[in-house]
């Protein structure tokens, strides 16, 4: 059966130094080969930022950069990249500024969030608190990676209303944690990238629990290899093909759809 595939968790890149591809000397990486090898996947759509890492915390004009880089890709890849931006707590009002900003230019995603490329470690602090309710009133998506358990069980408890989808399982200590706080947030959303879903039935585990409507598909490319985390979704003969079609293309699909529907 062949299922449409989005890939919400990447980090695309226009300039050769946000290529944070470990290996990139031995991939011969460019931003046109690169959408050409996630199609040849069967991915029909990514979403997510562009990274860099910093020494520390970076200027507003660094950070802009890279969303300013986001959006020059979508207009070389079109319909085939979701852009995602940074908004950073040392920059309360600016980052409010470019909520708005990127709102008026169609992006409604910001995230993913890497806070220690970033030099900033706390969800739960008063700064990016009031940076989540400007997300609230423009119905953002937030995209963040896991880090710091009681900070994002502190963020997402403040912040019911918004959207967040966390980036890895991670290990079972740190899986359950993610599905704890489904049990107290309807808007808590996980995507399969990075760390965890090498552990045979974390993923029939998780649908077990919530549903395969809380699980969405990511790689988190260039870092890692699409292929490896389709073939977890795509192959697990635990899955059935209704739930792999949810997970892979459909639930991202209607977060999207559902970001949009508020103006």
């Amino acid at each position: 059966m062949e299922f449409k595939v989005i890939d919400f968790h990447t980090h695309p890149f226009d300039k050769r130094e946000h290529n944070i591809c470990d290996h990139t000397d031995f991939c011969n990486m460019s931003l046109e080969n690169s959408k050409e090898g996630l199609q040849s996947l069967g991915i029909s759509k990514i979403c997510g930022t562009v990274i860099k890492f910093f020494g520390g915390v970076p200027s507003w004009q660094e950070i802009q950069a890279l969303n300013d880089e986001a959006l020059s890709i979508r207009d070389k890849y079109g319909d085939f990249y979701c852009p995602g931006f940074h908004v950073h707590p040392a920059y309360v009002k600016e980052s409010i500024a470019e909520i708005f900003r990127m709102k008026n230019e169609g992006v409604k995603l910001i995230g993913e969030l890497v806070p220690y490329t970033q030099g900033w470690n706390d969800y739960s602090c008063p700064e990016f608190s009031e940076i989540l309710d400007a997300a609230e009133e423009c119905n953002m998506l937030v995209s963040f990676h896991s880090m710091g358990e009681d900070q994002m069980d502190a963020m997402v408890k403040k912040h019911p209303n918004v959207t967040f989808i966390a980036a890895h399982p991670g290990e079972y200590p740190e899986f359950m944690r993610h599905m704890e706080r489904m049990k107290f947030s309807d808007n808590y959303y996980l995507d399969l990238s990075g760390y965890g879903i090498l552990r045979y039935g974390m993923i029939r585990h998780a649908v077990d629990l919530f549903g395969p409507e809380k699980f969405i598909f990511g790689s988190d490319y260039p870092t890692c290899n699409p292929a490896m985390y389709l073939g977890a979704v795509r192959d697990d003969y635990l899955l059935t093909d209704e739930e792999k079609k949810l997970i892979l293309s459909e639930n991202a699909e209607r977060l999207l759809k559902k970001a949009f529907e508020k103006t």
